[in-house]
């Protein structure tokens, strides 16, 4: 079998498009009069070279980086749906329903209705698509330039951002034109594969232990000292599998027990921008059951393979239909999962192996919220093909607020996996690919199945797992102090390197 690659993919649409006009090198968030001046707006591929362009000069992109004329552009190949990110300075993202908060949306719905609610009228269409509860963030159908214009100069706003706008919606450029070259590269698929002996160990009651757990992470050592009892972890992917009893009824197995798993269901699976009902909880992609399998399956009696924190609870959401997060829907899914679970104070740590190659305010903003809330959140650093793996970080990894992880190849001086990113925002590496290429074993999605899965996705749950050892060997401390363990307790502290952070963490140093 060969599955998508996922796991905070990142395919190649942004790196070879062409432009046909001289100016477009120039654009840097002013507008050049030839940009301004046009009527029609950019293509896709043009509109891709500039973000290019951004994010190889400054590393990161935010949509406050491009022209009025730009912004427009995207608005226009993304059903016209434009995020705004209200408030009087960047801090100013959470709706605690102040006078002023209210007061600078009321006046921007205004505004936009006055200049819209002609077309959209016409088009039996309502203006306000979204208003969010938690955040002060609105999404409104704006179709004029003069529109965004007026917007960007007159009113409080954070940002505003092209949410419909899909970087690959070029049908050539699609991920799923990019596959892994083998089945244990992290991503989407329902199939299982047949582990290889040599790649686990069994461990009592009969549960099988992956190679990197006790080769590299001392992670059995540590079970000596914790298995994460009383620690909750909220994972964000594509849900848990319904079809899995061991992330099921029978989550409470082996040595497994007095834990809780909960579903939560966040996506719409709709082209259309007003739709609300949720496809429900179950995984359908496959990515996320092995992100909760690696942080958390049971240690359990029936031959299956175990998880790290196999005695924390887990809040598992389906946020989104694949981990790519290029589309309206997914985007805010993502940013409901991360508001959702930073307003319960039961959860301590929160995971997520998906991503974009460019930032998402209303992620950024929910991320934010979570952390304000005293959670302490992983992120992984970063998946894709070889030739496009030199992006570096990718969203919302690079983020201060986020643990960012990223994997690595075994019996090495830190040389990253074959599908795995690099750069100075990462914090901590796992060892998660093998010499035969053989990635960390997992549940499959059906009973009585196995499979692998790999990149810097297996990397953050790993993570994650790791991170509710040392919080619940200390339940009393803050989430500072238990990144600060996790740091002192890595290989490669006291130094910080350049593309690996603290290095390959130390499960067993961190809990004693």
């Amino acid at each position: 079998m060969r599955k998508l690659v996922c796991g905070v993919a990142v395919v190649s649409a942004l790196f070879i498009t062409s432009c046909s006009k001289d100016n477009l090198n120039s654009e840097s968030g002013i507008n050049t009069p030839e940009i301004s001046e046009q009527k029609d707006p950019l293509s896709v591929d043009e509109i891709n070279r500039i973000i290019n362009e951004i994010l190889q000069r400054e590393d990161n992109f935010h949509w406050n980086d491009v022209s009025d004329f730009v912004l427009w552009s995207a608005l226009k190949h993304g059903d016209n749906i434009l995020t705004i990110g209200y408030g009087t300075d960047k801090n100013d993202y959470s709706n605690k329903g102040t006078a002023s908060q209210k007061s600078s949306k009321d006046k921007i719905i205004s505004f936009v209705k006055s200049m819209e609610d002609k077309i959209a009228q016409q088009k039996g269409e309502d203006v306000l698509i979204y208003d969010d509860e938690f955040l002060t963030i609105i999404d409104m159908k704006v179709e004029k330039l003069e529109t965004i214009k007026e917007l960007r100069s007159e009113f409080a706003i954070r940002y505003m951002e092209p949410s419909g706008y899909s970087l690959f919606q070029n049908e050539q450029f699609k991920p799923a034109k990019v596959q892994a070259s083998s089945s244990s590269s992290s991503g989407c698929g329902l199939e299982g594969e047949s582990l290889n002996s040599s790649d686990y160990v069994t461990v009592v009651p009969n549960s099988k232990m992956p190679w990197n757990f006790y080769a590299y992470h001392n992670i059995d050592e540590a079970w000596s000292h914790s298995t994460g009892s009383g620690i909750t972890i909220g994972i964000v992917d594509t849900g848990a599998s319904t079809e899995q009893s061991l992330l099921n009824g029978s989550f409470n197995n082996g040595y497994s027990s007095g834990r809780t798993i909960e579903r939560k269901g966040v996506y719409v699976d709709s082209w259309w921008p007003w739709s609300t009902e949720t496809d429900g909880v179950n995984d359908k992609c496959g990515h996320g059951t092995s992100m909760t399998s690696v942080a958390g399956a049971p240690r359990n009696d029936k031959g299956q393979t175990v998880g790290v924190a196999y005695n924390s609870n887990f809040v598992v959401y389906r946020a989104a239909s694949n981990v790519v997060l290029d589309g309206y829907h997914e985007q805010k899914g993502v940013a409901r999962a991360f508001t959702e679970l930073g307003d319960r104070s039961d959860v301590d740590i929160i995971s997520m192996s998906m991503g974009h190659i460019i930032s998402v305010g209303r992620i950024e903003d929910a991320i934010k919220y979570a952390y304000s809330k005293g959670k302490l959140i992983f992120c992984a650093g970063g998946t894709s093909t070889s030739f496009t793996n030199f992006v570096g970080v990718i969203f919302p990894a690079w983020m201060s607020e986020t643990v960012a992880v990223t994997g690595i190849e075994e019996n090495s001086v830190y040389n990253v996996c074959d599908t795995c990113h690099e750069g100075n925002e990462i914090d901590f590496a796992i060892v998660m690919e093998r010499a035969n290429n053989n990635h960390v074993p997992v549940l499959g999605y059906y009973n009585n199945q196995a499979d692998y899965v790999g990149g810097s996705s297996v990397a953050a749950a790993m993570a994650a797992g790791i991170g509710a050892l040392v919080w619940a060997e200390h339940p009393g401390w803050t989430r500072t102090q238990v990144l600060n363990k996790l740091i002192s307790s890595s290989h490669l502290y006291p130094n910080k390197n350049s593309s690996f952070g603290w290095g390959v963490m130390d499960a067993l140093k961190a809990v004693q």
